[in-house]
């Protein structure tokens, strides 16, 4: 079974299910397998949980 992770900011429940929505057409059309054989999952993470180019997320927005 397919599976498909989205690790991104908390968003509302219908930006949701437009993302899984989208990944799962996207990825269907681009494999030819059937829309029903994918699972998206949606895990949020906070500036606080993330590191970009050796620095955490939420302090880089801080200094910018």
């Amino acid at each position: 079974m397919p599976t498909i992770f989205f690790y991104g900011p908390e968003l509302d429940p219908e930006k949701k299910r437009t993302l899984i929505r989208e990944f799962t057409d996207s990825a269907s059309k681009a494999t030819g397998l059937n829309q029903s054989a994918f699972v998206v999952y949606l895990r949020s993470s906070s500036p606080e949980e993330v590191g970009v180019g050796g620095e955490l997320l939420a302090d880089r927005k801080k200094s910018k």
